[in-house]
Formats: C-alpha cells, structure tokens, sequence
C-alpha cells in the first residue's frame, strides 16, 4: 500500500522530489511533525559519541582491547540460545575467570 502522506523537514527539494516519485501522496513540510521518525535514528548518531569520556585515543586503545578480551568471555556467542544455555555459559566462565 503506498504511504497517504509523506512527511518531511523544511528542506525544499523533497517536494520536488516527492513529486516526480510520487506525485499523487500528500506531502507535509513542517520542522516538528517528523520527530518520531528521526528520534529512532538517535542511537546510530550517538555510536560516534562514545569515546569522550577518554582523554586520548591511547587510553581508549587501552580500554577496548582488555574490554574486548573480558567481554568474549562472559557474553555468550550470539545464537538462538535458550536462557538456561545463556547462564550455564556465564556460570562456566565465571568458574574460569577465578583463580
């Protein structure tokens, strides 16, 4: 089913745009109504954010390759597991992680 109305920002060339794709599809221009939209693109925008918190690239480098090392052994490998498979596996690198 084509959409009933596209929504778009203030940008002028969607409805130039929106007119030679889809032509019989109303279109609303407006800066609020398509936030819902682009708030669920929020957490792909704050992925480049992530290394603030470190003062330099090598203490980040640092954090990651221990992180990373930790992190392959206590999150279980992603497959269709049951809950029970997922802490049988915590619990066994648990047991191996301690001295």
């Amino acid at each position: 089913m084509p959409p009933k109305r596209i929504i778009t920002d203030k940008l002028r060339s969607y409805g130039a745009a929106k007119r030679d794709v889809m032509p019989a599809v109303g279109h609303r221009s407006h800066k609020g109504l398509n936030n819902r939209a682009e708030n669920s693109h929020l957490a792909a925008a704050k992925a480049g954010t992530d290394d603030e918190g470190f003062r330099s690239a090598a203490s980040l480098q640092r954090f990651i390759s221990i992180f990373s090392m930790l992190r392959n052994l206590f999150v279980a490998p992603h497959q269709k597991r049951s809950a029970l498979a997922t802490h049988v596996h915590r619990i066994r690198e648990i047991a191996h992680w301690k001295p």
